[in-house]
């Protein structure tokens, strides 16, 4: 008698280890989707902090023009509201320039704004340099 054999009966465990191939695939996908993600979250993150340095350089800029802040060689202050959790140093040193006629223009002041703050356990600053001819009172 002739033994009759059963189509397939010896793909069953290839079946199983290509369904196996195919899981890990995807595991490993799902894994670097999600670095992915995380990644864009971070540079956001780093962005909108970004944003709000700038406008705090921005509004101690106006400040420091406008005349509303004294004027000091050096300070550094905590930031509050909207601005938590950063610190802005001002240095403020006055210029000896020389006008077209050779003759010494008194009064003008490089101004260097710095925003300081910490993100992601690492030190992040933006700084905006600006010269000010203050009004006289």
């Amino acid at each position: 008698m002739k033994r009759l054999r059963v189509k397939g009966g010896n793909h069953r465990g290839f079946l199983l280890l290509e369904v196996m191939v195919a899981v890990m695939v995807l595991a490993l996908g799902v894994v670097a989707l999600g670095r992915c993600v995380q990644n864009c979250l971070a540079a956001d993150q780093l962005k909108e902090e970004s944003a709000r340095a700038r406008r705090a350089l921005e509004n101690a800029m106006m400040m420091v023009e406008a005349g509303t802040v004294p004027a000091v060689e050096s300070k550094s202050e905590e930031l509050k509201g909207m601005f938590a959790g950063m610190t802005l140093k001002t240095t403020r040193t006055l210029l000896k320039e020389k006008n077209e006629k050779d003759q010494e223009v008194a009064g003008i002041y490089a101004v260097t704004l710095e925003v300081l703050w910490t993100s992601r356990a690492q030190k992040q600053s933006r700084r905006l340099t600006f010269y000010n001819y203050p009004r006289p009172r």
